[in-house]
């Protein structure tokens, strides 16, 4: 008798502590709260804003060459005058991500034949052989002409059979799909080897019909650490093609008055734009930040040098005795010697505009000319 009631206490201390499931499975779907009784929200999610910035710094010599023989040390750079710790440091080596934006309107028909020479160069010296690129059409809409690939022969392809559009001009909103698309790549960061954004730009700073603002695709190019080059061509010059008789070149905007709102701390007068440096570094800077900060504004001139010098970029003309592929040529050599400079704002956590500063070191800054993209603007995180 003792023997079977340990027998069955020792049944029933195991039944005590076996699993749960063993006795009750557990319902499928959902689960039904019961009438009455409060339901639980779980924590809200903590929302955490991070910035990496990547600065391509160009730097030049005296007599304009590129100069190839500084390190890391020799470098320093502050974000909102905060001296920040440099995490990646690259000459040149890592690879790019490239969208060419290309205008294909009327209005610049007789320029075509030159544009659509220039896919195998764009292959050759932009995107070399580590590199890939996309290629954006606009005219009076805006076409992805061409899917993100290495091969040079489908480069070349698209460029070379570029289709004669309609005479509208959509540039903002063909950067604004260049943003997108670059913004999906990989990119550099503190752990990885990731690509360079370049957008190229191949077009007339004109702009009809877009639903973009340029202040507003500059502020999402920034944050995408993409470098835009521009390569202008004019309406001008197709112009001469077709009028042997042209005698001069029409202003951007009437006589006695300026497209733009003169930089802060200046006074607007008609020689506003040409004083102190439009396409030199000056002046030219000073609109950049503002076409960023305010970003709601229309730009209604030098529309292409102001988004070359937001994002460190460069834009050149193509008139005079520059062809477009000397331009391409220049630029492609430009961004394989390259510095790329990248670190993670620490100290200056703050919405609005942040101003970047890139500096040499005292003993070899002399005669050296520094270019870099003067900041980035950082809204308020999303709520």
């Amino acid at each position: 008798m003792k023997r079977r009631l340990a027998i069955f206490v020792g049944l029933l201390a195991m039944a005590t502590v076996a699993p749960p499931r063993v006795w009750a499975q557990a319902p499928d779907g959902p689960m039904v709260p019961q009438p009455g009784i409060p339901i639980q929200k779980g924590p809200a999610p903590i929302k955490i804003r991070t910035v990496l910035v990547n600065t391509p710094v160009t730097v030049r010599n005296e007599k304009g060459d590129m100069v190839h023989d500084l390190e890391e040390s020799d470098f320093r750079i502050t974000d909102n005058g905060a001296l920040q710790k440099i995490t990646h440091f690259n000459l040149g080596g890592d690879p790019i991500s490239l969208v060419v934006v290309v205008e294909t309107s009327s209005r610049i028909a007789p320029i075509l034949p030159q544009i659509r020479k220039s896919g195998i160069l764009i292959s050759q010296t932009v995107t070399g052989p580590t590199g890939e690129g996309a290629v954006v059409g606009f005219d009076d809409r805006v076409s992805t002409l061409l899917e993100f690939t290495s091969s040079p022969d489908a480069m070349e392809k698209v460029m070379s059979g570029l289709p004669e559009g309609t005479g509208g001009t959509k540039l903002f909103d063909a950067m604004s799909r260049a943003v997108e698309l670059l913004s999906g790549r990989p990119e550099v960061s503190e752990t990885e080897l990731g690509h360079r954004r370049v957008m190229l730009v191949i077009a007339e700073a004109h702009d009809s019909g877009s639903e973009e603002k340029l202040g507003e695709v500059l502020r999402r190019a920034q944050l995408a650490n993409i470098t835009i080059y521009a390569v202008g061509i004019s309406t001008t010059k197709a112009d001469l093609k077709r009028k042997p008789e042209y005698t001069g070149p029409s202003p951007i905007t009437p006589a006695g008055t300026s497209g733009m709102p003169p930089p802060p701390g200046t006074v607007q007068t008609p020689t506003t734009d040409t004083q102190g440096g439009i396409g030199q570094g000056g002046s030219l800077l000073g609109l950049a930040v503002w076409a960023v900060t305010h970003a709601k504004d229309q730009v209604t001139a030098h529309q292409l040098e102001i988004a070359a010098a937001a994002t460190g970029g460069l834009h050149v003309s193509t008139w005079k005795d520059r062809t477009i592929e000397k331009v391409i040529d220049e630029m492609g050599g430009e961004l394989h010697s390259q510095y790329t400079l990248t670190y993670a704002p620490s100290g200056v956590n703050t919405d609005g505009y942040h101003e970047i500063s890139v500096t040499v070191a005292k003993e070899k800054e002399r005669g050296l000319k520094v270019r870099a993209r003067p900041g980035y603007y950082l809204g308020a995180p999303e709520s």
